[in-house]
């Protein structure tokens, strides 16, 4: 059985890449694909407040299943659209990790700072100045097969310009040139 195909889209809060997920999944036409979003898994957690530390270690154990649930998805042969903000390292590294690098097309979903302000406080569900906070953070790795801007292309043409490069991934893909780079300044 092929393993199938992940489009991972990453981006701060507020950028886009929900949407573009969802005009993803009307214009793919080769494949069933799923959307496996972070904010998704997150919202299964129970309602209960936890103390700060407990939060983070409930959070970060979600992200890590999170992750393992893309690959458990793909292993099986569906292709996924993921929509995911890799705000900590760790993050990255983990995906590296259990994703195969060579069937994943790594997305930088890109927007203003201003812009995303202004969606942030539209939105009304996060946190002021989350997106501002992941801005830097979120492509400090600095490496994706392909890149859109939100801010600058409809959701619409940004899925258009992602499915135009999905028939042609690169290779290496991003994902393997990030996982080489991880593993060598480990060993050295």
């Amino acid at each position: 059985m092929a393993s199938g195909r992940i489009i991972f889209l990453n981006g701060s809060s507020s950028s886009g890449k929900s949407s573009i997920a969802r005009e993803l999944l009307d214009i793919l036409d080769d494949g069933v694909f799923f959307h496996l979003a972070v904010d998704n898994f997150n919202s299964m957690r129970s309602k209960r407040e936890l103390e700060a530390e407990e939060l983070d270690a409930a959070l970060r154990r979600t992200r890590m299943g999170f992750h393992r649930s893309i690959a458990a998805m793909a292993e099986v042969g569906n292709d996924v659209v993921v929509d995911h903000v890799l705000s900590e390292p760790w993050r990255l590294l983990d995906c590296l990790t259990v994703l195969p690098p060579e069937d994943v097309l790594f997305v930088g979903v890109h927007c203003q700072l201003d812009e995303l302000a202004r969606r942030e406080l539209a939105r009304g569900d996060r946190p002021p100045g989350l997106a501002a906070h992941q801005y830097d953070l979120v492509h400090a790795h600095g490496d994706y097969d392909v890149e859109c801007d939100t801010g600058a292309a409809s959701p619409r043409e940004c899925a258009q310009r992602i499915k135009e490069f999905l028939a042609h991934r690169p290779s290496p893909t991003a994902f393997t040139r990030l996982r080489e780079r991880a593993f060598c300044l480990d060993q050295g």
